[in-house]
């Protein structure tokens, strides 16, 4: 049986500062991002494209998308095969090229993981580097998405 999972969200543009889309300037790129029972996201585009720099872009959602995925997939992956992790922390980047008309796409996303295993794990450091790719292949977004997601792990143990 294929489960299908749907979603569903709120988003309204609040940047209307008097006369519309008058204007390429006369308007804010600010919205608002809702869904039930979550605070509001308050978003905006890259500032390189007159957002404001306060305010999440749809670029660093991708990202961090793409980064908190990747985190579910890994940490599942980890448990099946008996890895502790006791921290992880991401620095994902990612890199878009804009085309002539105004058009553009992401080429690529290198996600940065740094895990930390339990000493129970001591001795476990190359398979979970190894279940990164494992992860990936479990990942709904990267699976998603038309570019490369690629993963430069460190893999630590945990300090006595």
């Amino acid at each position: 049986m294929v489960a299908v999972h749907n979603y569903e969200l709120g988003l309204v543009w609040t940047g209307n500062q008097g006369t519309g889309t008058s204007a390429y300037r006369a308007y804010s790129r600010s919205h608002e991002v809702t869904s039930e029972g979550r605070p509001p996201l308050l978003g905006s585009s890259d500032p390189a494209f007159r957002g404001e720099t306060d305010r999440w872009n749809p670029e660093l959602l991708l990202l961090a998308a793409l980064s908190g995925c990747h985190l579910m997939s890994y940490l599942h992956v980890c448990v099946e095969a008996g890895v502790i992790v006791s921290a992880y922390a991401d620095t994902p980047t990612g890199s878009m090229t804009q085309t002539p008309g105004g058009g553009g796409r992401f080429t690529e996303v290198v996600l940065h993981p740094r895990v930390t295993l339990a000493r129970d794990s001591a001795g476990k450091q190359d398979l979970a580097s190894r279940l990164h790719r494992d992860a990936s292949a479990r990942c709904f977004i990267a699976a998603s998405v038309n570019f490369p997601v690629h993963h430069e792990p460190t893999v630590v143990v945990a300090d006595r």
